[in-house]
């Protein structure tokens, strides 16, 4: 079972992309005021902040700067020399089909290339390989029955591809935009989506300030606290898609401090859901939330 509940939902009303038992809810705190409920509201009748001119769209596995060309992947700067030491690579526990079903095959090249290379490119830690399965694979594909069928979906601060590359690994009827201002990350991106033949995956060089939306959703994983998160991913979700960010076991407090901005940015039907119970050691805390819509 790859999620669970805690308490009855009844504030939001949707369905959830997969047939898997129903992920716990976490009752984020509700201003005195306000009806009991499973999840906390915000609405403002303002609009969003005004935001400065973005860069142009990329196309699919490409990668787009200012200050350098399109790179092809026979010039492709990234180096991948065997380690002379082989990483210690956790074995792929059995939660790994059920993830990832006949997209396994896929998921396993991608684990075997970050296990092998990430280190020495400055993507992963070195104890990470150790538990690369559980803790970021595994971690980042439960969230995958979470995006809209066929969405069009923007990773912030892509990074190694967590949660990126694996959501793409696992719904290829959706389009992930995975968004990274560092071009070692981004040459990897490229090169890595290009050597699994993923065509639903586009790479831009830019910070999510100056990419270009609309998205029907945003996901991040890791980047910063909600309160400085919010700013640069709300604006560019379409009006009443979502947010959706891997967080980690101080997400009430997150919610609590970014209180201000998530009214700011008119972001309501905010919830927690524990997802992997039972497949990981510790569950994939998800943020949801939508942004503008009808209240």
């Amino acid at each position: 079972m790859l999620a669970r509940r805690s308490c009855s939902d009844s504030s939001t009303g949707r369905s959830s992309a997969s047939r898997r038992a129903p992920p716990r809810r976490r009752c984020l705190p509700c201003r005195a005021t306000s009806a009991s409920s499973c999840t906390t509201s915000w609405v403002s009748a303002a609009s969003p902040p005004s935001r400065r001119a973005r860069a142009p769209s990329a196309t699919p596995s490409s990668v787009v700067a200012e200050d350098r060309p399109t790179v092809s992947r026979e010039t492709s700067p990234v180096t991948r020399a065997v380690p002379a030491t082989p990483p210690v690579v956790e074995a792929e526990p059995a939660a790994a089909a059920a993830v990832f079903g006949d997209r396994l095959e896929l998921a396993r090249r991608f684990t075997a290339d970050l296990a092998q290379y990430g280190e020495q490119l400055g993507l992963i830690g070195p104890l990470e390989a150790a538990r690369l399965w559980s803790r970021h694979i595994i971690n980042s594909g439960v969230v995958a029955p979470y995006l809209h069928p066929g969405a069009r979906v923007a990773d912030v601060g892509s990074g190694a591809g967590l949660p990126g590359l694996v959501l793409a690994i696992a719904r290829p009827d959706a389009h992930l935009t995975l968004i990274e201002p560092m071009e070692r990350r981004t040459d990897w991106l490229r090169d890595e989506t290009e050597r699994l033949g993923l065509d639903n995956v586009t790479v831009l060089r830019a910070r999510a300030e100056d990419a270009t939306g609309p998205f029907d959703q945003v996901t991040a994983r890791a980047v910063s606290a909600l309160r400085t998160l919010v700013p640069i991913t709300a604006p560019l979700v379409r009006d009443g898609g979502e947010l959706i960010f891997l967080k980690g076991a101080r997400i009430a407090e997150e919610i609590t401090a970014a209180s201000a901005v998530l009214r700011r940015y008119r972001v309501r039907d905010a919830e927690v859901l524990e997802l992997g119970a039972g497949l990981v050691p510790e569950v994939t805390r998800l943020f949801r939330a939508t942004v503008g819509g009808a209240s």
